[in-house]
């Protein structure tokens, strides 16, 4: 009777194994499955063409910027707006809009509030503190360069 127990018990023990096994490789497939396709679908940001820049500005002298002010630069896809954030802290944006970046005469300009800038054709609204979205019906931020300031009068603006 215990031999016949113990062969029971290792069929058993020895199907619980593959079972576990096998059900192991179908949730894995389907979580990898899921993974996979939780992806597709969504909607992708419209690509800006990419345009090297590499730009020197001096914003305490020739290309003076004011604390809490802006100037328009030639560079980027369709120019770049330059914020001062800061004595020593600048935000650079690319000046069209991540909406629709195919529209030629779409431009992003700073509003007289200082602290926005809207696009000319579909009317979105963006943060010049972070480039983020605040109104209209652009759900992307800006695209940003990068700013490096030596904290005298050299900034350079490059991606």
């Amino acid at each position: 009777m215990s031999i016949y127990v113990l062969k029971l018990l290792s069929i058993t023990f020895t199907t619980k194994i593959s079972y576990n096994n096998y059900f192991m490789r179908v949730l894995t497939a389907i979580i990898l499955l899921l993974l996979v396709f939780a992806g597709c679908g969504k909607d992708k940001q419209p690509q800006i063409p990419y345009v090297y820049v590499n730009i020197e500005l001096h914003p305490n002298t020739m290309d003076y910027i004011q604390v809490g002010g802006y100037k328009y630069v030639n560079g980027g896809y369709k120019g770049i707006v330059v914020y001062r954030l800061l004595p020593d802290e600048f935000k650079a944006y690319e000046r069209c809009c991540p909406y629709d970046p195919a529209i030629t005469k779409a431009r992003i300009s700073v509003d007289p509030s200082i602290f926005t800038c809207t696009d000319s054709v579909c009317k979105s609204k963006f943060s010049l503190l972070d480039g983020s979205p605040v109104g209209g019906p652009s759900p992307y931020s800006l695209m940003q360069y990068r700013c490096s300031y030596d904290g005298d009068d050299r900034l350079l603006i490059y991606n």
